[in-house]
């Protein structure tokens, strides 16, 4: 295992600027969304961004699902530009604060800019601890694979050991997403991907069909492994056995297992490696409810957690360990926030 260095890790996805705000249960029904759940905005969303800045106390907060991942597993290594992004901004002043945010927290930004739409907004709406995601994409719908092929980010995609791409990706350019993935598989370096919601596969299951084969390892919370059961057939609602149907797809490099990671919230974490009946527990300890601030960016810190861990050479155990750790601590801040050193410790 090599150690520690600029450009291990590249992600891909789409830079949103979280317009985060606690609001009461009627602005979701107002809206038509539900709570814990991940929307793109359709024309009847579009006044929400503008009424949480004019009524609600909004936040803004860097995010987007995988450059979220990014910045978190860049906290815990406390080793700036490890870890190289890419995705379509505009240009204007949310480009200029989500690129000075994701650059401070060690995250290397390579920004496509889009010359026709404005950077992509997230309308994060919390009640209570939960939180429903309505994600304008605007800027980030414009990234290309022409971004991919310049010199200096063919040398980054080159240079990579690992590569982490997000299921709302492949709403915007899958083309990009698989060209990484069967490069990945070809030179035996490691693709990474999570389900993101459940309207992935639901929309987009020729997209994950195609892209299957190559993936190394996949993240999904349980409603996500659901909604591929039902849209793949698979006939059980029971995690565990979508788990390992997910895990034994056919995959084109056999040096590698394949690793499925279901996440439920507070119930345990589940491992499922290909080639093994066993389905492996990992618990979650309960956080106080005054402890809990909001869920938003929970899932995307559990992957910043593991990735820390899986640069480092460490254990998949110790992998899950650190992002069910991290995923507590981002949960007691507003937003996939975080400060200080990380005193994560593994004990496996």
């Amino acid at each position: 295992m090599e150690s520690l260095r600029d450009g291990l890790l590249v992600g891909m996805g789409n830079p949103l600027l979280d317009i985060s705000a606690v609001v009461e249960k009627d602005l979701l029904d107002k809206y038509d969304m539900q709570p814990n759940n991940a929307i793109l905005a359709e024309e009847k969303h579009m006044p929400i961004y503008q009424e949480l800045i004019e009524k609600y106390q909004a936040e803004y907060i860097a995010g987007g699902s995988v450059q979220n991942s990014l910045r978190v597993a860049q906290w815990i290594l406390q080793r700036p530009r490890t870890a190289v992004f890419f995705g379509c901004v505009g240009r204007d002043e949310y480009a200029r604060i989500l690129e000075e945010r994701a650059t401070a927290n060690g995250v290397n930004v390579q920004y496509q800019r889009s010359e026709t739409n404005p950077t992509g907004t997230c309308a994060v709406l919390i009640t209570g601890t939960q939180r429903s995601l309505c994600a304008n994409l605007a800027a980030a719908n414009d990234f290309t694979p022409e971004h991919l092929g310049s010199e200096a980010n063919r040398a980054y995609l080159s240079q990579a050991r690992f590569f982490y791409v997000s299921g709302f990706f492949f709403t915007v350019s899958f083309a990009s997403a698989l060209g990484v993935a069967k490069d990945a598989a070809a030179s035996d370096r490691m693709f990474m991907m999570n389900l993101s919601a459940p309207f992935v596969p639901q929309f987009y299951k020729s997209n994950l069909e195609e892209i299957f084969p190559y993936v190394d390892v996949l993240f999904g919370n349980e409603t996500e492994a659901v909604a591929l059961a039902k849209e793949f057939n698979y006939g059980t609602e029971d995690l565990r056995a979508i788990g390992q149907r997910i895990a034994e797809l056919p995959k084109a490099n056999a040096k590698r297992k394949r690793i499925v990671i279901i996440t439920q919230g507070s119930d345990p974490v589940l491992l499922i490696e290909s080639g093994t009946t066993v389905v492996r527990e990992f618990p979650v300890q309960k956080l106080a409810p005054e402890q809990m601030v909001d869920t938003n960016g929970a899932g995307d810190a559990f992957v910043g957690g593991f990735l820390a861990q899986l640069l480092q050479g460490r254990s998949v155990d110790v992998c899950i360990e650190c992002g069910i750790w991290t995923a507590r601590e981002i949960i007691q801040r507003s937003g996939c926030t975080f400060e200080g050193v990380p005193a994560f410790s593994a004990t496996a």
